[in-house]
């Protein structure tokens, strides 16, 4: 089976997020984590956070990009065991039985993600849209004969949907004024 592990090409989701989820923890999607706010009203990281991360299940961080992986019944078990007790500790799961059904739903979701071929990149795009949370994902693959990536290597990208326009030389005059 396939499921999903964090990816760090270069450090800038350390800058991006409050906090960064480490290189190669296990993820999912991670909405649930943004149940209790209003989209409309996240700013700075929490924002990014939203539009953008995927959730490291063992430290609560986040991922710009996941990579699909090999995982054995074993690994997928303690995954979902993981994440089971970070929904009863941190999220407030009325009981472990309830934490663990929302687990197995949230990794079966991450799961449903992994058809692509192993070591295909993953990034998502979260948008609040109609009172809905709408999620997109895009693969990114190596082309052929390619090395593995690293930071500002370029992909061929599958399922290309149409993304926020972000203006960076304004964004940088702004921060100069």
């Amino acid at each position: 089976m396939k499921l999903l592990r964090t990816i760090r090409l270069d450090a800038s989701d350390t800058f991006v997020f409050e906090l960064a989820a480490a290189p190669g923890e296990w993820a999912v999607p991670g909405a649930f984590a943004f149940w209790d706010r209003d989209p409309a009203a996240l700013e700075g990281k929490a924002r990014a956070a939203f539009r953008a991360g995927f959730l490291g299940v063992a430290s609560l961080g986040w991922s710009t990009l996941v990579q699909i992986v090999e995982a054995s019944a074993a690994e997928r078990a303690a995954l979902v065991d993981a994440l089971a007790q970070q929904l009863s500790a941190h999220f407030g799961a009325p009981d472990l039985a309830a934490a663990r059904n929302a687990a197995e739903e949230e990794v079966a979701f991450a799961e449903s993600l992994c058809s692509p071929p192993l070591d295909t990149l993953v990034a998502m795009h979260r948008a609040f849209d109609k009172g809905e949370v709408r999620e997109t994902f895009r693969t990114l693959r190596l082309r052929a004969g390619q090395k593995p990536p690293r930071a500002f290597s370029f992909l061929e990208v599958e399922d290309d949907q149409p993304t926020e326009a972000v203006d960076l030389v304004g964004l940088a005059e702004q921060g100069r004024k």
